[in-house]
C-alpha cells in the first residue's frame, strides 16, 4: 500500500510565488532579499493556516541559496525550528542562545525558526531579549504565532512584523480548483465555494476538508455530496425558506423547519443563516455591491433572481427579526418557540390582507362586503361658529314652517353632550373580557323553541367543506397562525359531534378560544344546531417530542433513570 500524503504537505509551496492570498508579504520579502534590506529578527503572525511557517521556511532557503546550488537543497544544516509550546523554559532558550554564536558551515545564515512563540514562558522571553536584539550577523530569527497580543512589548519592539491576512474564499476556491484539476478530481464551482467558506480562512484547513469530501464522494466532488459530509445547510434551503415567506406559507414554513431540526442542525444556526442570506439578497440588489457575495456563478444568478423578488423594505425588516432572534436564541426559554414565531413574523411581512380598522369606518369594511353592501365613510360636520342649543319642540316646529312655506334650509344640528354612565366597564380590563366571553355562550345556548330549529343530517364532504371555507375565511382576515391550526387536522363526524384529536395542548386551548364563531357558522351552513366541538389531545404523539428543558429531562429518565438519581445526589436544577 502506498503511503499518502495529504495535501497540505503534497502542495505545500515551495517559492514565494506559490504562496495563496499573502502576496503584499511575499514582495515585501523579496524586494529585502534583492535589496539586502532583511531585518535579523522577523514576526510572521495571523491566523492558523495562512502561510506563516510556509513563507518562514522559503525565506530560509531563498537567503542561503546563491544560484549555484539545486532546487532541491532545503539546507538542513542551517534552519533549526523550535516549537516554543514545548520548549518554553529558560535552559531551552539557553542551549538556543549558545548554538547562535556558531556560524553556518554551509550557507551564509543560520535561521531559527521559532513556532507558537507565545507560549514562551516570562522568563524564557526575558532570557532571549539580549540576543534578539543583538544577533550575530550569520543569525537570523523568525518568529511565528497567532497571539500578538500575548508577547511583551519589548520582544515586539525588536522585531520586524509582518501581519498575514485571511486567506479570501476566492483565493482559496481558485487553489482547490488547481488542486483538483492536478489530482483529476472533477469538481463542482459550488461545491469548491462550500469548502473555501468552511475553511474560515486558512488554507490548511480547506485542504484538510478537500482530502475529506474526496475520500466521501471520489473523483466526482458535487454540491450536494460536499454539503452531506460537512453537515452543512445548503444555499437551496434558505431559497426554499425565502420563496415560502414571500409567498405566505406558514404552515410549510414551519415543516420545513422541522426537517431542519430533524437532520441535526441547531435553530440558532439555522436563524443566523437565514439573516445572512438576507443580507446577500440585499446585497444582489446594486450591482456595484454584487461583487461582495461570495459564492459560485452558478448560485449567483439564484441569488440575484430572488433578489428581484424581494423589496427592501421586506430584507430590512426580515433582517432586523432574524437578527433580534439570534440575540435572544441563548437566553430563551423555548427556543423552538422563538424561532417559529420569528419565522411566522417574516412570513406575515408582505401579507397583503385587509389591515384593521379603517380611520375613516366605524364598521370594518369586511363586514359589508360579505353582504354586499358599499361602505359609506363617515362625514363629520365641521361648524364653523357655535349653535344656539334650542328646545327639540322648537327645532320640529321651525322645520314644518319651512316646509309650509316651501322653503328648505339646512336643519341646524343642535349640540349634543352625551354623559358616561355610571356603570360602563373599561374594554380592556378583565371582568369586560369575562362579560364578552358569557355573551358568546349565551349566544349558543339561548334557543327560542328546540322543535323549529333545523337539524338535518350531515354526511362528512359537507362538513369537510364548511370547514374549508370558513378556514378560507380566516386566511382573508389575516389571520393566519389560526388557520394553520384549522388545516393542521381534519375533522371527523361521529353523530353530532365534531371530533378533532390534536398533537400538543397548545393547539386545543387555541382552538377552543375560537369555537364560537366557528359553530356558529357551521351550525347554519350545516343547518344542523345539534352539532357540537370534541377536542382531544393524543397523548402518545405529544410525548415523542420535547421542546422545554423539562421535557427533555423527562425524556432522557425515560431512558436511563439513573439520571434523577444523580441530580437528587448533587441537588441539581433543570
Amino acid at each position: 500500500m502506498e503511503h499518502f500524503v495529504v495535501s497540505a504537505r503534497k502542495y505545500r509551496p515551495q517559492t514565494f510565488k506559490d504562496v495563496v492570498g499573502q502576496q503584499a508579504i511575499t514582495n515585501t520579502l523579496l524586494n529585502a532579499i534583492e535589496n539586502n534590506h532583511l531585518a535579523q529578527a522577523l514576526l510572521f503572525t495571523g491566523p492558523r493556516g495562512v502561510g506563516k511557517t510556509t513563507c518562514a521556511r522559503i525565506l530560509a532557503k531563498m537567503i542561503n541559496s546563491d544560484g549555484n546550488t539545486s532546487e532541491d537543497e532545503d539546507f538542513a544544516f542551517n534552519i533549526f525550528e523550535l516549537d516554543a509550546a514545548s520548549n518554553n523554559s529558560v535552559d531551552d532558550i539557553r542551549n538556543l542562545t549558545d548554538q547562535v554564536r556558531i556560524p553556518p558551515q554551509i550557507g551564509k545564515y543560520k535561521v531559527y525558526i521559532i513556532d507558537e512563540v507565545h507560549m514562551l514562558s516570562q522568563a524564557a522571553f526575558n532570557a532571549f531579549l539580549k540576543t534578539l536584539e543583538e544577533p550575530p550577523k550569520h543569525c537570523i530569527f523568525i518568529l511565528a504565532t497567532t497571539e500578538k497580543h500575548k508577547i511583551i512589548p519589548t520582544i515586539l519592539s525588536r522585531c520586524q512584523i509582518f501581519d498575514f491576512k485571511r486567506i479570501t474564499v476566492t483565493d482559496a476556491k481558485n487553489y482547490l480548483k488547481f488542486i483538483a484539476e492536478e489530482q483529476g478530481v472533477q469538481a463542482e464551482d459550488d461545491a469548491l465555494h462550500i469548502i473555501a467558506q468552511k475553511a474560515d480562512g486558512a488554507m490548511r484547513d480547506a485542504l484538510s476538508i478537500f482530502d475529506r469530501v474526496v475520500s466521501f464522494s471520489g473523483k466526482n466532488l458535487t454540491r450536494q455530496a460536499v454539503t452531506e459530509n460537512l453537515n452543512v445547510l445548503d444555499y437551496e434551503t434558505y431559497f426554499t425558506s425565502t420563496d415560502l415567506i414571500l409567498e405566505n406559507k406558514i404552515p410549510d414554513l414551519l415543516l420545513q423547519f422541522n426537517s431542519v431540526l430533524a437532520k441535526g442542525f441547531d435553530g440558532h444556526h439555522y436563524i443566523a443563516g437565514l439573516a445572512s442570506h438576507f443580507r446577500d439578497l440585499m446585497v444582489c440588489k446594486n450591482p456595484e455591491t454584487i461583487e461582495l457575495l461570495e459564492v459560485g456563478e452558478d448560485t449567483k444568478q439564484k441569488y440575484i433572481e430572488q433578489s428581484k423578488k424581494t423589496s427592501n423594505t421586506f430584507l430590512m425588516q426580515g433582517i432586523n427579526l432574524a437578527n433580534d432572534c439570534d440575540l435572544k436564541y441563548k437566553t430563551s426559554k423555548n427556543q423552538r418557540l422563538l424561532v417559529e414565531l420569528t419565522l411566522m413574523q417574516l412570513a406575515s411581512i408582505t401579507f397583503d390582507g385587509e389591515k384593521k380598522n379603517n380611520k375613516h369606518f366605524i364598521i370594518p369594511p369586511s363586514y359589508f362586503k360579505a353582504r354586499g353592501i358599499k361602505p359609506v365613510p363617515v362625514q363629520i360636520p365641521q361648524i364653523e361658529q357655535p349653535v344656539e342649543e334650542k328646545p327639540l319642540i322648537k327645532e320640529k316646529e321651525l322645520v314644518r314652517e319651512e316646509i309650509s312655506n316651501n322653503v328648505v334650509k339646512e336643519p341646524v344640528i343642535p349640540k349634543i353632550s352625551i354623559k358616561k354612565p355610571a356603570n360602563v366597564t373599561s374594554g380592556l380590563s378583565l371582568k369586560s373580557i369575562k362579560e364578552k366571553k358569557e355573551h358568546q355562550i349565551k349566544q349558543l345556548d339561548v334557543i327560542i323553541d328546540e322543535e323549529l330549529l333545523p337539524k338535518e343530517p350531515v354526511n362528512q364532504e359537507d362538513l369537510i367543506k364548511a370547514w374549508n371555507e370558513y378556514t378560507q375565511s380566516l386566511h382573508r382576515k389575516g389571520e393566519k397562525i389560526l388557520a394553520s391550526i384549522f388545516e393542521m387536522e381534519v375533522p371527523e363526524l361521529k353523530d353530532t359531534a365534531i371530533c378533532l384529536t390534536y398533537s400538543n395542548n397548545t393547539n386545543k386551548i387555541e382552538l377552543e378560544r375560537a369555537q364560537y364563531p366557528l359553530m356558529a357558522y357551521l351550525k347554519k351552513a350545516l343547518k344542523n344546531y345539534d352539532l357540537y366541538l370534541d377536542i382531544s389531545v393524543n397523548e402518545e404523539v405529544a410525548k415523542k417530542y420535547a421542546f422545554t428543558p423539562k421535557e427533555k429531562y423527562e425524556k432522557l429518565k425515560e431512558k436511563n433513570p439513573n439520571i434523577e438519581v444523580l441530580r437528587k445526589t448533587f441537588g441539581l436544577d433543570i
